[in-house]
């Protein structure tokens, strides 16, 4: 689930080789263009069909298939979708288009700013569970601010790209074990702060320290304080490597010459 930053052909040019399916927000001023008809046998075979504006709909086709659903939360909803639409620029990949509208009990548009999406895959699930997936992304994005925010995942300024991956790939086992031992930390609140039932990520975090305590740490004890032994004789060093500085600078906008009187 992504974005509608990646809605666009550079994104579906530079992705065309991972076997993955991306379902990608789109913006509803894109221009996308349905297959080429038929080969005539006549000057060079076309590209491009017929133009499909997202916000122009006298330019739609009939689409594949549209469905009506009752949905809990949204209320009604009508989805349709489109088969074998692309980009401009990535002629050779086609995706598909779906349109995700709120209706009232009487048919008419209740929100006016539909939800537009682009599904590009192998295989599509079905039309009314594969529009419900973009719905995660919201809960990914909180899961991102949590790692940035409350971990600090970003806040480490490592030497080479190994430990940056390192790093990384503890995120998701603490977020995990975060997870694991919300049923067994006590709640430890900060002053201006209400006790809760249901604890939080974050709130789990802040009470994790009795549990650390309990169950010990595999890290070395600390170190006494004193005159440091200095490096071992024979041990061999290497320099950290320096990775050059990339400074932008800033254009001035030019004087405009004044004429003389």
């Amino acid at each position: 689930m992504l974005d509608s930053e990646y809605g666009c052909a550079p994104f579906v040019l530079k992705t065309a080789n991972i076997r993955a399916d991306k379902l990608v927000r789109l913006r509803s001023n894109l221009c996308f263009w349905t297959a080429p008809p038929e080969y005539s046998g006549r000057g060079r075979p076309r590209l491009h069909g017929n133009k499909f504006k997202l916000n122009e709909s006298d330019t739609w086709i009939e689409p594949a298939q549209i469905i009506n659903v009752n949905d809990s939360t949204l209320g009604l909803l009508r989805i349709r979708v489109w088969h074998d639409l692309h980009f401009r620029n990535a002629a050779k990949h086609s995706i598909s288009i779906i349109l995700v509208e709120r209706l009232n009990e009487d048919g008419s548009i209740r929100v006016f700013k539909p939800l537009w999406l682009a599904w590009v895959g192998e295989q599509m699930s079905a039309l009314d569970q594969v529009w419900r997936l973009y719905l995660r992304r919201f809960a990914v994005d909180h899961w991102y601010r949590f790692l940035k925010q409350r971990l600090h995942w970003t806040a480490p300024k490592f030497a080479t790209p190994q430990q940056c991956e390192r790093w990384s790939d503890l995120m998701p086992m603490i977020t995990w074990e975060l997870w694991l031992a919300r049923d067994i930390v006590h709640d430890n609140p900060l002053p201006w702060q209400k006790s809760i039932d249901t604890f939080t990520p974050g709130r789990v975090a802040q009470s994790m320290g009795g549990v650390l305590a309990r169950i010990g740490t595999p890290a070395n004890p600390p170190k006494p304080r004193g005159k440091s032994p200095g490096w071992k004789t024979g041990q061999p060093r290497q320099r950290r490597n320096r990775c050059p500085i990339v400074k932008k600078g800033t254009s001035r906008p030019r004087k405009q010459a004044t004429k003389s009187a």
